[in-house]
């Protein structure tokens, strides 16, 4: 297992321990479905999703780009999305929970019974809205100027 997909040995939030489950998000599949403008807005959210739960996620695009990663998320582009995420549901399913993210039936069937799957609909009604860019952050992040907090966000990103 590659060292970025190794399971993920932060804590969430409530001081839990680790939600250790790989999410595989369809990247177009999702983009489509839900209600983001662009692939960085998507996966902004999905980086955030992953890492406030202490997971890992990849996400994965149909054709040629830069892969990337955002904390806890691996950005990728491959030939064919959907061959590359069969692949990864095969090689984690036992040795983590693995929830494969997509509204392609082909692709949720070749994963095996041992993936969880979520259709694209189904992910974004449970999850929870981002805060809106306007509203002042909470906690730490309010008490930030905005260089400070334009700086954090960079390293969160990796950039």
């Amino acid at each position: 297992m590659s060292a970025s997909l190794r399971r993920s040995s932060c804590t969430r939030r409530s001081g839990n321990v680790a939600d250790e489950t790989l999410y595989l998000f369809d990247g177009y599949n999702l983009l489509h479905a839900g209600p983001f403008a662009d692939a960085r807005e998507l996966g902004d959210a999905l980086a955030s999703f992953v890492a406030e739960r202490g997971a890992t996620g990849v996400l994965v695009f149909d054709g040629v780009g830069t892969d990337v990663r955002h904390g806890p998320l691996e950005i990728r582009f491959a030939e064919h999305a959907d061959t590359l995420l069969e692949r990864l549901a095969a090689q984690h399913r036992r040795r983590a929970r693995v929830v494969l993210v997509t509204s392609d039936t082909t692709v949720a069937a070749a994963a095996g019974i041992e993936v969880q799957k979520l259709s694209s609909r189904t992910f974004f009604r449970d999850l929870p809205p981002s805060e809106s860019p306007k509203a002042p952050p909470r906690g730490l992040a309010g008490k930030l100027d905005d260089e400070t907090r334009a700086r954090l966000e960079r390293l969160r990103r990796g950039e």
